[in-house]
């Protein structure tokens, strides 16, 4: 059966399909390239999950389909950038320049705490949206590391791998990353797919 994201971002859809089990292939929604993006108003990740997961069910019709929101939230910033993280710098800002906001607001802080957050919202034919949520703590560095990852990776560091989500490869990421545990929580819930026949 086909699951369909309601993604444009290629690293979101990569990470998605790392969790694809049997009876289920991830695909992004149909024809979601040309359909207008809703503006996401949500004063919560779950707000904006399910806003966008009722969205992009209305057009794709009666299939299932899943939109995730996530951010990273810093202790020191009072949880920002947050719901806001995609567009701290600006509504066309990209990684580089969100992360050298994030970078300038953390001068002088000595708090580093901060912490992935990713919430998916299902919507199967006929039901209300599911929830699932994952988080990840680390702490930001005073300078980028690593090539790999997107969004906040080369600043985000894991103390248990010693290592920037940026510096590790997309295996190890998966495996505790905030993505990886809302979406594992979704494939754990949807089974097979045998009883969505």
């Amino acid at each position: 059966m086909i699951l369909y994201c309601a993604t444009t971002n290629p690293g979101k859809l990569r990470e998605f399909r790392r969790a694809s089990r049997s009876g289920w292939e991830i695909e992004p929604a149909p024809d979601i390239e040309d359909i207008p993006a809703p503006e996401e108003t949500g004063a919560t990740f779950a707000d904006n999950a399910i806003l966008k997961a009722r969205y992009y069910s209305h057009h794709a019709g009666e299939v299932p389909l899943f939109a995730e929101d996530s951010g990273i939230e810093v202790d020191a910033l009072d949880g920002a950038p947050g719901v806001h993280s995609a567009r701290f710098a600006g509504p066309k800002a990209n990684d580089s320049e969100n992360n050298l906001l994030l970078l300038e607001r953390l001068k002088g802080k000595a708090d580093r705490r901060a912490r992935y957050v990713s919430v998916v919202a299902l919507i199967l034919p006929g039901q209300q949206p599911r929830i699932f949520r994952g988080t990840v703590e680390g702490e930001i560095l005073e300078r980028p590391r690593g090539s790999g990852g997107f969004g906040y990776d080369p600043l985000f560091y894991y103390r248990p791998f010693q290592a920037t989500f940026a510096e590790v490869t997309p295996e190890q990421k998966w495996s505790v990353s905030h993505r990886g545990v809302a979406v594992e929580a979704m494939m754990e819930f949807l089974g097979d797919g045998a009883e969505f026949v």
